[in-house]
This record gives structure tokens, C-alpha cells and sequence, in this order.
């Protein structure tokens, strides 16, 4: 409650200062995100005035809208299409979403002068979207180089198969200012796809000079598989096990992220059991993947045995959702207004006795690892600043470690996490260390929240009984028409969420998941815009490992915990 009504204030005097600013009819608050309405001309003075005047210093995204099938009262000034902008204020924990409307043709301001991390955003909005920045290249960076079109255009035919026929060559700009000795010294070497450390779903490139990193190149799109275009031809509880392959590491996440979504843009208010649920679940899950971060990015450097111990931790929680679902990696656990599943009998005491074990284990794990002086060598490397953490975008672990306090699981409870006891551990330094820390403390403090909440499950349905939005108990199926009629309504039309579009955010095991959600009033989402963590910290990988050894690229990239099913979506 201290948290709803500091949250309400902080709104209620930001929201007043947007309209003294820039007037009643271009600011409005909804679903508890503050909007602003701007123009192409006036782009740049209003994100300036957001950053410096609002303190909304964290860049989370940048989407394109193609508003070509939304009912005409719903377009922003008459314009086929927008650009929207998603900060955030950490002080007061609010959000903003800034919306530019565009005809498609003008090239927007480009705000990378302001935000290191802008440049993906932008160049992704280009190559889904069509829509163009000035002073940046129009160069692909989730679609291939011979791609035609913007897939996320509302009149693209996306049934034509685009294969790709000659990958493109791929090497580093000469530097003017080398001399011709010194352009001898330097070569580049590629580090993936083919890499052990980046399983086939990464490229990155680097020119070196002996072992010493002076540039670095990414690229990503090896895994895309358009879930975003995906979602328009889909029902909203269809959406949900396409959410399970973003993260494939801690798919429950995603699920509850997705679904969580939906319920803020109807006002759905699930039971309290389903709350309890959704938060044993993303614990668990937070736990797995963090021992998969761990387990890995200590095989890449040499400790294997700490990778199958990892592993084998992962496997007692991969057993709790087996007894559950039947499922294992992707389990779809949620729907729209609760939960799919409730847990059978006797699973409550498997998951007590697994969290007792998993928690003995990581302090087997932290003691291998934590004092081992071959580890704190090859791991006390690239430190990234507070500041330079906030300009490419981290949240998570990696934003913590660089001493940033910043959990929406703390900052804007949800569910039940203002009601367990529970501490977000912070690091110094920023480097793949501290990095490492923060992880082995989140799985302590998520085996805690676990704990609690099962000591205090409550009781009573998993699912929301409006009939609109469940579906009814099978056993009246066959016996009650109601109950038929119900079935069939679900079934054919889902839930139909009205005519709107909402920010929504957890806190999920790598930062914010947040999913911007448009509905035209149909049972299909009109547009979905997901925020995957990985996709800002990735994207500053170059500057992270410049003037670093190849070993401790290495030791960077399992640290940042990059997971390619987030990055290409």
C-alpha cells in the first residue's frame, strides 16, 4: 500500500507538470503510464526536456505502429504510422511513452546523441517498420541483407518465402589514421556462429592486434521467428507459448509477463492462489536460469565441472514442472486471467524438499567458484559503469552489479512481492564478477521468496470464474449447456480486451520483459511490441571488450547472459 500511494503521488505531480508543459491536449494516463503526444519537428526539445528536466535518464525501447487497419479515431493526427518511445524515471519509478506520428516518408530525428542505446532501437524500427532516422545507416539488423520490405507493415505479404542467396561480406572499415605498419599488425577473427560460447545463434567479429581487442561487430538475426507478426494472427492465450521460446531458459516468466500484460489492459484481478503461483514459478525460474548463466559461462572458461553441477540443479526444478504440466523447457503455464494448471497433490512438499537442496548446492557452487583466485582473475574484467549502464539500457543483474538499486519487484510490487521479505544485492565494480555475485545472491533471496510463499499459499480457484475470460470446469461440460456455450465462446473468440494499448513489465531472471500491447477491439492483439532485456545489454558488448584480451570477450559475453531467442524474437 506505502508503494501504491507513493506511485499515485509521484503520477499526480509528473502528470501535472506534462500538461503545464506541453498542454491538456497532448498529455493522458492510462493504465498507469503516462503518455505524451509529440511531432516530428518537436521530437528532440521534448525527449531532452523528459531526460534532463524529468529524470527519465533510461531509454527502454523504440517501436514502430502501422495504424493502416485501426479504426481511423484511433490514429494520432491523422498519420498512417508512429514512433514510439518508451523512458523510464528510476527515482520515482514512472514510465512514459512518447508517441511521434509520421506519414513514413520523413526521415525522424535520431536520438542515439542522447542514449548510446538508441541505435538498435532505431535501425530495428527501420527494418520491421520502414520508418528512418537521419544520420543513420538503413543497414538490416534482424533481417537478412537481400530482405525486401518491412515485415511488420500491415500490407506486407509475409507468405512469399525471402531466401537468402550469398550471406554478406562482413569486415571492419579501414582507419585513416593507421599507418600502413599498423594496419599490418591488426586482423580480425570471428567468435561465433560456430563458436562453442555462442551456439549458433550469434556472430561476433572481432579485430585484434595480438590478443588485444581494438573492434568489435555483432550480429544477431540467426534465430528470428517473428513473434511479433506472429501475435497479430493470433488469439491473446495463443500468444503464450510463443512467449515460452523468447527466453527458453525461464520460460514462466515470459508466460506470466505476457499474460500480466492482458490483465492490467482489461482490469482483470486474478485470485491470490494464482498470484502465489505465478510467483513460486518465476522464482524457480529466475534460479534456473541464473545456474544456466553461471553453469555456462564457467564451462567457457574452463570449469566444467561446475557446468554439469549447474545442470543438474536445473534438472530438480525441470521435475517440479514435469509433475505439473508434463512439460519441461516450455511449459505454458499461465492463461489470461490465472493460471492453467493447479498443483497436484503432494507437489507443495517436492518443491520444499528441492529448494532445500538447490539452496545447500549454490553454497557448493559459491565456494568452488567465489574464492577461487583462476576464477576472480579471469572474471574481474570489463567493468562497466553506473552511467554507461544506464545509457545503453540495463536493467537486471547487469545493471545491479554496476551499484544501480533498481528491482521493479521492490520499486513496483506486484502480485505479492510487497508482502515477502527479501534483498537485492548490488555489486561495485560492474565487471563479470560482480556480475556473478548478484546472480549467486538472487538465487538465495528467490529459494527465500519461494519458501515464503508456499508456507502461506492460499487457498481457493486458480482462475478468474468470469466466463468471458475461463474456461468452465470440464466435468460440467458434457452435462451443463451453459457450460458448453462458455467453452465454445472461449475457444472460437478468446478474451477481447477493448479498444487501447498498455506498457506492462516484470522483472524477469536477465531485466524488464515489457510488452507494449495494442487492441483494436478484435479477439487478436492489432500490434505487440516486446522489450527483451538481452537487447540492450548485447548491443553494448563492442564498447564493454575494446582495448580488453579475446579471453576476457569470453568471460563478458557468458556474464551478460545473452540469450539469442530475446534478442531476434
Amino acid at each position: 500500500m506505502i508503494h501504491e500511494t507513493l506511485n499515485k503521488k509521484n503520477a499526480n505531480f509528473l502528470g501535472t507538470q506534462l500538461r503545464d508543459q506541453f498542454g491538456e491536449a497532448n498529455y493522458s494516463y492510462q493504465h498507469q503510464n503516462h503518455i505524451l503526444h509529440s511531432t516530428p519537428d518537436k521530437l528532440i526539445p521534448t525527449i531532452e526536456y523528459l531526460k534532463d528536466q524529468c529524470n527519465f535518464v533510461v531509454l527502454l525501447d523504440i517501436c514502430g505502429v502501422d495504424n493502416l487497419k485501426r479504426p481511423e479515431e484511433d490514429w494520432s493526427h491523422g498519420k498512417r504510422y508512429e514512433v514510439v518511445y518508451h523512458l523510464l524515471n528510476m527515482e520515482v519509478h514512472q514510465r512514459i511513452r512518447v508517441r511521434v506520428s509520421t506519414d513514413g516518408r520523413q526521415e525522424l530525428e535520431s536520438i542515439t546523441s542522447l542514449w548510446k542505446g538508441a541505435e538498435w532501437f532505431e535501425r530495428e524500427t527501420w527494418d520491421m517498420m520502414g520508418l528512418a532516422f537521419k544520420n543513420l545507416a538503413r543497414k538490416r539488423l534482424l533481417t537478412h541483407n537481400e530482405f525486401s520490405g518491412h515485415p511488420l507493415r500491415k500490407d506486407f505479404d509475409g507468405s512469399k518465402a525471402q531466401p537468402l542467396s550469398e550471406s554478406e561480406a562482413i569486415s571492419f572499415e579501414e582507419d585513416g589514421q593507421l599507418t600502413p605498419l599498423q594496419r599490418e599488425k591488426k586482423e580480425w577473427v570471428n567468435l561465433g556462429p560456430c563458436h562453442p560460447a555462442t551456439q549458433g545463434t550469434l556472430r561476433v567479429m572481432l579485430e585484434i592486434e595480438g590478443e588485444v581487442i581494438s573492434r568489435t561487430k555483432l550480429e544477431i538475426g540467426y534465430l528470428h521467428r517473428c513473434f511479433e507478426k506472429l501475435c497479430e494472427s493470433k488469439m491473446y492465450n495463443q500468444v503464450i507459448p510463443y512467449t515460452d521460446r523468447l527466453n527458453y531458459c525461464s520460460a514462466p516468466m515470459n508466460n506470466i509477463g505476457w499474460c500480466k500484460a492482458v490483465e492490467d489492459m482489461m482490469g482483470i484481478e486474478i485470485p491470490d492462489r494464482a498470484k502465489a503461483l505465478r510467483m513460486i514459478f518465476a522464482e524457480l525460474s529466475r534460479v534456473i536460469d541464473h545456474l544456466l548463466c553461471i553453469g555456462a559461462a564457467a564451462v567457457d572458461l574452463g570449469a566444467a565441472s561446475n557446468f554439469h553441477f549447474c545442470f543438474e540443479q536445473r534438472e530438480r526444478v525441470y521435475e517440479l514442472f514435469e509433475k505439473l504440466c508434463g512439460s519441461r523447457l516450455t511449459v505454458s503455464l499461465t492463461r489470461v486471467g490465472g493460471m492453467a494448471f493447479d498443483l497436484p497433490i503432494g507437489w507443495v512438499n517436492d518443491c520444499l524438499k528441492v529448494t532445500k537442496i538447490i539452496s545447500k548446492n549454490i553454497e557448493e557452487i559459491s565456494t568452488g567458484l567465489t574464492r577461487s583466485k583462476i576464477w576472480m582473475d579471469r572474471t574481474r574484467v570489463c567493468p562497466v559503469s553506473a552511467k554507461d549502464a544506464l545509457d545503453w539500457g540495463y536493467t537486471g543483474p547487469c545493471l545491479r552489479a554496476c551499484g544501480v538499486n533498481y528491482d521493479i519487484r521492490e520499486t513496483s510490487p506486484y502480485y505479492f512481492y510487497g508482502d515477502v521479505d527479501f534483498e537485492i544485492p548490488l555489486g561495485i565494480n560492474g565487471d563479470c564478477y560482480d556480475r556473478y555475485l548478484v546472480r549467486v545472491e538472487e538465487m538465495r533471496q528467490s529459494l527465500k521468496i519461494v519458501a515464503q510463499v508456499l508456507d502461506n499459499l492460499p487457498s481457493g480457484d486458480v482462475r478468474v470464474s468470469d466466463p468471458n475470460i475461463s474456461l468452465p470446469n470440464k466435468k460440467n461440460l458434457h452435462s451443463n449447456f451453459e457450460s458448453m456455450s462458455q467453452h465454445l465462446n472461449i475457444i472460437t473468440n478468446g478474451v477481447v480486451p477493448a479498444r487501447g494499448e498498455i506498457y506492462s513489465s516484470t522483472e524477469v531472471a536477465n531485466g524488464e520483459l515489457g510488452f507494449y500491447v495494442i487492441s483494436d477491439g478484435s479477439k487478436n492483439p492489432y500490434r505487440v511490441k516486446v522489450r527483451p532485456p538481452c537487447f540492450s545489454i548485447f548491443q553494448s558488448f563492442p564498447d564493454v571488450v575494446k582495448n580488453s584480451m579475446v579471453s576476457d570477450a569470453m568471460a563478458t559475453l557468458g556474464s551478460m547472459n545473452v540469450i539469442a531467442g530475446e534478442l531476434d524474437r
